[in-house]
């Protein structure tokens, strides 16, 4: 017995060392995966919470092909996104309202602008009895906002929707409390249709708001729309589908009332695709055209032209690539529009353009 118990310690033992002298040759061969530290490529992004719900899902659907790549985004606001990417605190930011001027300049390398999608910033609200979508024209849009308009039976806006019992009631406007992309592409929007709220208020991602309680993100504006009886809101049109919400139909520069479907969106890129600049920052808002949804708008990927990290850069040049080819797939289930081909063709441009000290990232 004793011979016996001796003999299955030694086995023990032996086994034992034998898998410490496998794990450290495994570690010394860099088995661990790709990345600085032995182990998944991680990236970080944060920014615009108008594409989140499409981001989500691209980020599950590529971690499935690519386990050794780990990203995460949160959905914090365009203006958190722009301020992080110029802070480098992300691996990439997004934004629905193209970086200014200003902010490029003093961010500390180029910043690239990489369109992903299209979609479109919606006016929902919440009206008891009302079956119906309502009718906005621009003017009645910016003076609702401005304050001016105050009750929901207004003359102005009975006079857009004739067949509709409007309740005496008062109006109450949500807003976004956050630096936010899809607010600048709502004030982009009123400052192109209305001079005064172009003079008092004008468009950016954090406007003074003359009226109306806000919410944080896409979210929280859905949220206090659905929550409280006569309110009237900005959202992504995605957030609306998703919570059940009514969207109204706005007159656009034809004089058409246009419902915020995924061919009225791209039908407003259309228009612009001759104006398009070659860094492809462009505002899509009030587009010419008979099918044109007014209130349109591109969403970028924002990510520095020369990356500090080969490992991260090349994990993100790939991300890229797959999301505005095989990721756009996943785009009209979730109310965005593809990219169209003329703008794919350009943000490959932008993605091959990308390098770690000077050398290309991607495989030509």
């Amino acid at each position: 017995m004793p011979e016996s118990l001796l003999a299955r310690r030694t086995r023990f033992l032996t086994a034992i060392t034998l898998v410490l002298a496998l794990l450290v040759l495994y570690g010394c061969s860099g088995g661990g995966g790709a990345g600085s530290g032995g182990g998944a490529v991680r990236l970080q992004g944060a920014g615009a919470t108008f594409p989140n719900p499409l981001y989500q899902k691209w980020l599950s659907e590529y971690g499935k092909l690519n386990s050794q790549i780990r990203i995460d985004y949160q959905s914090i606001g365009s203006g958190g996104g722009i301020k992080q990417i110029k802070e480098q605190t992300v691996d990439f930011g997004a934004s629905d309202a193209p970086m200014s001027d200003e902010d490029l300049k003093s961010a500390p390398g180029q910043i690239l602008h990489i369109p992903t999608v299209l979609g479109a910033v919606v006016l929902t609200y919440n009206l008891q009895g009302i079956q119906q979508p309502l009718r906005f024209s621009p003017d009645v849009v910016a003076d609702i906002f401005l304050g001016k308009i105050k009750r929901w039976d207004d003359a102005r806006i009975k006079a857009d929707n004739a067949n509709v019992a409007l309740p005496a009631a008062d109006i109450s406007v949500v807003h976004r409390s956050d630096g936010s992309g899809t607010s600048a592409v709502f004030t982009d929007y009123l400052s192109k249709v209305s001079q005064e709220w172009s003079a008092q208020v004008g468009k950016g991602t954090s406007p003074k708001w003359p009226v109306g309680i806000g919410g944080k993100g896409n979210e929280g504006v859905t949220g206090q729309v659905k929550q409280t009886p006569n309110t009237i809101g900005y959202v992504e049109l995605a957030y609306a589908v998703q919570n059940k919400l009514p969207v109204a139909l706005v007159k656009n520069s034809s004089g058409n009332f246009v419902e915020p479907s995924l061919d009225a969106v791209t039908a407003a890129a259309a228009e612009s695709l001759a104006t398009t600049p070659e860094d492809l920052r462009v505002s899509i808002t009030n587009a010419g055209g008979a099918n044109a949804y007014p209130i349109a708008s591109y969403t970028y990927i924002l990510a520095y032209q020369d990356q500090k990290d080969a490992a991260k850069g090349k994990a993100l040049v790939d991300f890229l690539w797959w999301g505005i080819h095989d990721g756009e797939r996943f785009a009209k289930d979730l109310q965005y529009a593809p990219l169209p081909a003329e703008i794919v063709k350009r943000a490959e441009a932008k993605i091959n353009s990308i390098t770690s000290g000077g050398k290309p990232l991607r495989s030509q």
